[in-house]
C-alpha cells in the first residue's frame, strides 16, 4: 500500500448523507486524513473547494443542482492539477469516462474496500492516476481508446522483448498461470515481470497497465 503522507485534506461530495457519513467514519480512523468539508451537490462542492483548498476531492457523479462532471470541469478550470477521484456505481462506465476526460485523476467504485480508498487518495495526492481494481473490460477498452492520455508528458521507459510479450498477454486478459504456460515460465516469474512492468509504467494495477500499453502503442486492443 502507498505510504500515507500526513494531513491530507479531503472534501467529500455525495447527495446521499448515509454514504457520506459512512465514508467520513471510515476515513476518520486514519489520523493522516483530515475531512475539510462535505457537499451534497456539485455547486456546493465547487464552493467548498474554493473555501477549503483540499488536497484531494472525492465526488459522486450523479448529484442534484450541478452534477459531478460539471463540477469537475469548473474545479479543473481554476486548478488543472486538482486531485479528484470520482465515486461511481458499477454500471456508470460512460459517466466515469466523462469525469476522467473532464479532469478527474481516477475513480473508485462505491463498494471499494478501505485499503483501496486510502491507496487511491494517496496516489492522486502524489499527482498520479488511480483506476478501480474492479474495472470492467468494457471500461478498460473505453479508457484505452479515449482521447484522455495521462502518460503523454512522461518519459517513456524501455521494455525488453520479454516484457513486451508479457504486456501483450496481460492485455489479452491472460492470467499469470496462462502466461507462464505459454512462455514456459513459472507463475512467480511472470508476477515478478508484471510488477517490474507496472513500476516502469508508474501504474498501480492491471487497468493502468492496459491503458498505458495502448496509449503508448505497445499493444493494440
Amino acid at each position: 500500500m502507498t505510504n500515507v503522507l500526513p494531513d491530507i485534506k479531503v472534501v467529500i461530495a455525495d447527495d446521499h448523507e448515509i454514504f457520506r457519513d459512512g465514508l467520513k467514519l471510515m476515513l476518520g480512523k486514519y489520523p493522516e486524513i483530515h475531512i475539510a468539508g462535505e457537499a451534497q451537490n456539485g455547486l456546493e462542492l465547487v464552493e467548498m473547494v474554493i473555501e477549503h483548498a483540499p488536497d484531494v476531492i472525492l465526488t459522486d457523479i450523479k448529484m442534484p443542482v450541478m452534477d459531478g462532471i460539471d463540477a469537475v470541469k469548473k474545479i479543473i478550470s481554476a486548478n488543472k492539477d486538482a486531485a479528484i477521484i470520482c465515486l461511481s456505481m458499477f454500471d456508470e462506465d460512460d459517466l466515469i469516462l466523462d469525469m476522467i476526460e473532464a479532469g478527474a485523476k481516477g475513480y473508485l467504485l462505491k463498494n471499494s474496500d478501505k485499503t483501496e480508498i486510502i491507496d487511491a487518495i494517496t496516489t492522486v495526492y502524489h499527482g498520479n492516476y488511480h483506476y478501480s481494481k474492479s474495472t470492467s473490460h468494457k471500461m478498460m477498452n473505453m479508457l484505452a481508446k479515449s482521447r484522455f492520455n495521462p502518460y503523454a508528458k512522461k518519459m517513456k521507459p524501455e521494455f525488453s522483448e520479454r516484457e513486451i510479450e508479457i504486456i501483450n498477454l496481460i492485455c489479452s486478459e491472460k492470467s499469470n498461470k496462462e502466461i507462464g504456460e505459454q512462455l514456459f515460465l513459472s507463475s512467480r516469474t511472470v508476477e515478478g515481470h508484471r510488477q517490474r512492468i507496472m513500476e516502469k509504467m508508474d501504474v498501480k494495477n492491471s487497468v493502468g497497465l492496459v491503458v498505458y500499453a495502448v496509449k503508448n502503442e505497445l499493444v493494440k486492443l
